[in-house]
């Protein structure tokens, strides 16, 4: 899964989205108002951020609004931080 995470963080586009919903919970039409792709464009990066996690949806009335999973941050910050603490050894 981190593979696949790590992939998808590699895509500005997907990055720029994640900037924007930083700030709290945002519908499609919110995110593409500030970049400048189309909207098909937009809904094949919010799927990819959704397959691996890293995205919530829910419905309000007739919007999808998308939110930022944390918990998927945090298991990529754990596996990446095992690196710099050299926690592996502890495993041993």
């Amino acid at each position: 899964m981190i593979q696949e995470t790590i992939k998808a963080l590699n895509n500005p586009v997907r990055r720029k989205i994640l900037e924007l919903l930083k700030v709290g919970p945002k519908s499609a039409g919110e995110i593409l108002e500030n970049l400048d792709i189309t909207g098909a464009t937009l809904s094949h990066h919010l799927n990819t951020l959704k397959s691996t996690g890293l995205l919530s949806q829910t419905r309000s009335g007739n919007k999808l609004i998308y939110e930022i999973n944390t918990s998927v941050f945090e298991e990529v910050l754990n596996w990446i931080t095992k690196f710099i603490t050299n926690e592996e050894k502890d495993d041993e």
